[in-house]
């Protein structure tokens, strides 16, 4: 972990301590926090959760190439893709039509890039925490969830630059308490013990009990996932009493952080007695700061309480039976009262509907899923949803597109090759599946190539299926860098696009295994309609 914190784990550096400034620690609290450090540390789980929370914070929303990167990281997690994508159909997220949402590609367009991202982030803290006293540790997400969609609420009426980090910041905020509810419970018990009483502030208590801040803990850890500072910068405590405007981004967000955190925890209480007193004291210390006063605040919170809601049960879900068998029946009678005494998960499956419908489990031996028309239907609908639009972009629908041929037809690996007239060759733009970024790089040749199957099937405009590439006469047209490049291929399509006669790329999918299902005439015909949508919208360019 960062230097002067966290030492790497049993057996390595020992762990050295915190930094306590003029503070005097008694002799418990520093074995206490030195404990702490070593399970940290311990945690094998912690340095991979690090470096995909790292991946995924460093993606922009402002660049096009972030919604790819974005998609590509989702998908290479089978798991992930299906949290995100059953966040998408719940009623907070619902189309107006209901029609499910079957691709990330989609999921993206309608939430947004910053929703997705942030709620990708809370899954993967839930994902890494997961197993670790689930009842606290999931109090403490479900507030740092809460907190991240008021941040992102407030970067929405912000005119600061890249203010969408605020939701990132927010949902680190509670990083400490959540590492000190995961790695040692019995602290952690005693730290709330001492805030509810009243007779510590939440900062003085864990200082009393640990000889160090919740920010200290959060700083550390973040700063060996090498999260940006800025981001570990708006953790650190605010000076007490009302705040001034702030004079710069950074202390603009290191505000939001602060408020986001305070806020979360008002919206489980909104209904009940006192919470006039707990608005009254939120606006007086950041209404000035933040631009807002009682019917802001009101409106604010109204907003974000249903999508916080649909988040926390969310998270209840993916935690599972997990929390139920860990003792945790109170927590779970607790969040069915906000909707009228029903469980979460009945309430999830009945906003989600049709999209639960689909079967992605049920597969032929190639991978290709048993439902892969229902598939291919809804990705059309959503290429024409995204086309009726008006905020249609031409590489967001060929990525839905591309997206659509992988997960709906159970492929490897897919990418879509466009002609580079100023190299004379055909080269791979985007890349989903299976080593993607190695097998991209190598997927190009000469537009003059000699005649093989590629080749073949841009010049008449043919859509291919090979279901058996072994087979000698189709071994014989696959060029030798595809064999180089792709040796294990078994199975694949060629559907090329081509705009006015001339030959502008094609989409390409493959897999490890034969295919001998084929692929029927309403599967062929959907699949010619989601090329026809793409050469569309690239003839209207």
């Amino acid at each position: 972990m960062a230097a002067g914190f966290l030492s790497t784990p049993t057996g390595a550096a020992p762990v050295t301590a915190v930094p306590a400034g003029r503070l005097e620690i008694s002799d418990d609290a520093r074995a206490a926090r030195d404990a702490l450090l070593r399970r940290v540390s311990a945690d094998a789980d912690l340095p991979t959760l690090g470096s995909a929370v790292a991946r995924v914070v460093q993606l922009a929303s402002s660049d096009d190439d972030s919604v790819r990167a974005l998609a590509h990281f989702l998908l290479s997690d089978v798991a992930l893709t299906q949290k995100v994508l059953r966040l998408s159909n719940t009623v907070v997220y619902r189309t107006a039509g209901g029609v499910p949402v079957t691709t990330i590609s989609r999921a993206i367009f309608l939430l947004g890039f910053d929703t997705v991202k942030t709620s990708a982030l809370a899954m993967l803290l839930v994902d890494g925490m997961k197993g670790k006293h689930a009842h606290s540790v999931r109090t403490e997400l479900s507030f740092a969830l809460g907190a991240s969609v008021i941040g992102r609420e407030l970067a929405r009426r912000s005119h600061f630059k890249d203010a969408e980090e605020a939701a990132v910041a927010a949902l680190f905020k509670n990083m400490g308490r959540l590492l000190v509810a995961a790695h040692d419970h019995r602290l952690y018990t005693e730290i709330a013990r001492l805030s509810d009483a009243g007779t510590h502030t939440p900062a003085q208590a864990s200082m009393h009990v640990l000889g160090c801040s919740f920010e200290m803990l959060a700083e550390s850890v973040l700063q060996e996932w090498q999260i940006p500072d800025t981001i570990i910068n708006a953790l650190a405590p605010l000076p007490s009493g009302a705040l001034r405007p702030p004079r710069s981004r950074q202390e603009w967000l290191q505000q939001v952080a602060a408020f986001s955190t305070a806020a979360a925890a008002l919206i489980p209480k909104m209904t009940q007695p006192g919470e006039d007193v707990a608005s009254r004291a939120l606006l007086s210390r950041f209404g000035a700061a933040l631009n807002l006063d009682g019917p802001r605040l009101a409106e604010l919170m109204a907003t974000v309480a249903k999508e916080t809601r649909a988040l926390r049960h969310n998270a209840d879900l993916l935690f599972g039976a997990e929390g139920v068998e860990a003792g945790q029946g109170d927590a779970a009678v607790d969040d069915a009262e906000d909707d009228g005494g029903l469980p979460s998960e009945l309430l999830l499956q009945g906003a989600e509907g049709a999209g639960q419908a689909i079967d992605m489990e049920a597969r032929h031996p190639s991978g290709k899923p048993l439902h892969a028309r229902e598939l291919l239907q809804a990705g059309v609908q959503d290429v024409t949803q995204m086309m009726a639009s008006g905020r249609l972009r031409v590489n967001d629908l060929i990525l839905l597109a591309l997206e659509t041929l992988y997960r709906g037809m159970g492929f490897r690996f897919a990418t879509v090759c466009l002609r580079d007239v100023a190299t004379g060759q055909f080269r791979s733009r985007i890349a989903l599946g299976e080593d993607n970024a190695r097998l991209q790089k190598g997927f190009v040749f000469a537009a003059t190539s000699k005649r093989d199957l590629f080749t073949l099937a841009m010049e008449n405009d043919a859509d291919l299926l090979i279901a058996d590439a072994s087979a000698p006469k189709i071994a014989a047209l696959i060029p030798p860098w595809h064999h180089a490049l792709m040796p294990d291929v078994r199975s694949f399509i060629v559907v090329p696009l081509v705009v006015q006669k001339v030959p502008f790329g094609f989409f390409y999918a493959d897999r490890t295994c034969t295919a001998p299902e084929g692929v029927p005439p309403d599967e062929t015909a959907l699949i010619k309609t989601l090329k026809g949508q793409v050469l569309a919208a690239l003839g209207a360019r």
